[in-house]
Order: C-alpha cells, then sequence, then structure tokens
C-alpha cells in the first residue's frame, strides 16, 4: 500500500509492475473507469503502477448556519482573502473561525500549507537541470507571504493549540462546533454528513481557495502495487483488481454499516454516477468530484520545480525529510515560539542542503 507520492516514483525506478498489462485487457477491472487525475498521479510515461482503492482532493467546509446568521455568503470558489476575512469576522470565544493543519510532517502541515504556498506562487525549490534539485526558494517574497497569511489566519481566528492540530483533531472540533470552518480533506465531509453527526446538513463546500492561481486544491490516493519481484504476479492482481475494482464499491454500498456515503470515495466515476451514491452523498459527491478534476496536478502554482508531478508536495524523495524538518520550524511559529522570519530562515537552510542533487 502505497500513495501517489511514491508511485511514479518507485515506478521510474522500476520497482513496481506496470499494471496496465492486467488492467487493460480486463474489461471487469474498467481501467478507463478510474478519475483521470488519479490514474495520472499513480503513472509514470503512461504506466499505471499503483491502483486507487481510495482518493481525495481538499474543499473548504463551512457552517452555513453561522455564515447566514453573520450575513455572510460563500462563494463557490472563494480566494483566500475572502476566507480569511469571513474567519476572522465570525471567529469568536465559543467557535474559533477556522481550523487548519498546524502539526509538524511532511503530510499534515505541510499538506496544507503547500496548497497555500503554490496559489500564492511561491515553490520549495526551482526545477535544476538534468533531474536535479535546483534553488531552494523559502527565502523568496512569495514564501514568506504564504507562510505569515497561514501562521497569521491561525493566530487570529483559527482553533486552540493549532501547532498539535491535523485531520483527526480538526474533526473533532468541527463535529463539537468549535469551528466553524475548515479546509482539509475531501473525505472529511463523509464524517461531517454520517448519520450521527451532530452537524449533518448544516455545512456548506467551496472549492480549495485561491491566490494567483486558478485552483490550489491538492490530490492524494491510497493506491496497491506489485513489487517487481513478487513472486506470484497473476495472484497479486487478482486481489487488486477485487480490492480496487468497481463492483467492491457496489458491494461495500450495499453492505457496510454506514451505507453508501461511507463507500471509499475519490477513485472511480461510477460511483458519482452511481443513483444510490448520488443521494447518500448529495451534500458532498459532486463538489469532492469537482475538487478533484480541478486539482491542478501538472501545474500546482506559478513556477517549475523539480521532480513527478504533484500538488502538496514536491514529488522528489528529498521533500519527506526537507519538509518534515521545515514543518517543524513552522508549527514553532504557529506556536508562537519562534518568529516566522527565524522558520524561513532555518527552513532555507534545511531545503538548502539538496540543491544539486539528482531526483
Amino acid at each position: 500500500m502505497i500513495g501517489m507520492f511514491e508511485a511514479p516514483q518507485f515506478g521510474r525506478n522500476g520497482w513496481l509492475v506496470d499494471l496496465n498489462q492486467h488492467a487493460e485487457g480486463d474489461a471487469d477491472y474498467a481501467v478507463d473507469d478510474l478519475i483521470p487525475a488519479v490514474r495520472d498521479g499513480l503513472s509514470y510515461e503512461g504506466g499505471l503502477y499503483a491502483a486507487p482503492f481510495y482518493g481525495e482532493s481538499s474543499f473548504l467546509m463551512y457552517r452555513k448556519d453561522v455564515l447566514e446568521a453573520a450575513g455572510i455568503t460563500m462563494p463557490d470558489a472563494p480566494t483566500w482573502d475572502e476566507v480569511a476575512e469571513i474567519a476572522r469576522t465570525i471567529d469568536s470565544p465559543d467557535m474559533a473561525g477556522i481550523c487548519l493543519r498546524g502539526k509538524p510532517g511532511w503530510g499534515d502541515l505541510g499538506a496544507a500549507f503547500t496548497t497555500v504556498l503554490n496559489t500564492f506562487g511561491g515553490t520549495w525549490w526551482l526545477a535544476g537541470e538534468n533531474d536535479t534539485i535546483g534553488a531552494a526558494q523559502i527565502d523568496q517574497p512569495e514564501f514568506k507571504e504564504a507562510l505569515q497569511f497561514y501562521v497569521d489566519l491561525i493566530n487570529d481566528a483559527g482553533e486552540d493549540d493549532a501547532s498539535n492540530a491535523s485531520y483527526n483533531e480538526c474533526t473533532n472540533q468541527m463535529l463539537d462546533g468549535k469551528v466553524a470552518m475548515w479546509y482539509d480533506a475531501t473525505v472529511a465531509a463523509s464524517n461531517l454528513e454520517a448519520d450521527d453527526s451532530p452537524i449533518k446538513g448544516k455545512l456548506g463546500y467551496a472549492l480549495a481557495p485561491t491566490k494567483v492561481t486558478d485552483a490550489s486544491g491538492w490530490l492524494w490516493a491510497w493506491a496497491l502495487a506489485i513489487p517487481e519481484n513478487a513472486p506470484d504476479k497473476d495472484t497479486a492482481w487478482e486481489y487488486v483488481k477485487w480490492a480496487t475494482g468497481p463492483q467492491y464499491l457496489v458491494e461495500a454500498g450495499e453492505n457496510l454499516p454506514g451505507g453508501w456515503a461511507t463507500v471509499p470515495p475519490g477513485t472511480r466515476t461510477s460511483l458519482y454516477e452511481n443513483p444510490s451514491y448520488q443521494e447518500a452523498a448529495a451534500a458532498f459527491g459532486q463538489r469532492t468530484l469537482d475538487a478533484m478534476l480541478a486539482a491542478p496536478i501538472n501545474n500546482p502554482g506559478t513556477t517549475p520545480r523539480p521532480g513527478l508531478p504533484g500538488v502538496q508536495f514536491v514529488g522528489v524523495p528529498q521533500f519527506q525529510d526537507v519538509g518534515t524538518r521545515c514543518t517543524e520550524e513552522f508549527s514553532a511559529a504557529i506556536a508562537g515560539q519562534k518568529s516566522v522570519d527565524d522558520a524561513l530562515a532555518a527552513c532555507q537552510q534545511i531545503a538548502s542542503e539538496v540543491e544539486g542533487e539528482s531526483w
């Protein structure tokens, strides 16, 4: 089981079986039913190196009743400036204006922040020549503007203990009525709209906020891959086919205790055409698909960067370490333990360590 970060890199390295040799000749698998952006994100030079059983983008979730009481209308595709203004307006001692990830980690704070960085026109590194990592860009104005914006918004209108908050913490705070908005993974909607959710039916969903780009939502998938040295690739494919095929989603919808609303989302177009799923996921299904289709995987910002395609991460092996170490600095700035300038200076030094390396 790997993600969209690893699959194309491992495929490029020759470590994984190209699943097209199985999938394209198997009508029951319906490989063309895979959402194109997800299939592309798990591929390298046309080879499909992992089959998705779950996919997501990111969007903005908000309490419609809270905004209505304040006389505010949320745009379908808001800017970050609009979101920040709304968050500060509705923030109160009893309910924070917005929840944003602040917990260190390249896939925690790093994921949410990098989408903000992208749409503010910044990037982690320039693209180097001959598949190398170019100059670190943390000391550039766009990077500082993005991080200052993120830190200020959390400090002005964010959740309590934000430097320790990620997906689970924000989920709980939304369900407990402690925050009015939340920017995170599209899959969160299935929890917020569950039958036992105290806020079911009170939520609206908007596309990921932007600044200078047209789209900013991330793209991720968890997927199953077959190692090139697997002893029985045909049997492995039979399992992958079952777990990621279209029939699995139907059986899950009909048999899971939570019903159709809890079916693993984001992998197949046919799910979003299924009347049972459309009814169960009426509040968020189409918006989730819209977000995934809009995710700018091949052009996530304004500046070419190194590596393979990705939105909320840079598709180079070095990003895992650099992203985690830098987000420790950024989280400290959120917590007020150091200034934004000091966090940026430390991150610039960390990111500079891999300049010129091959990816």
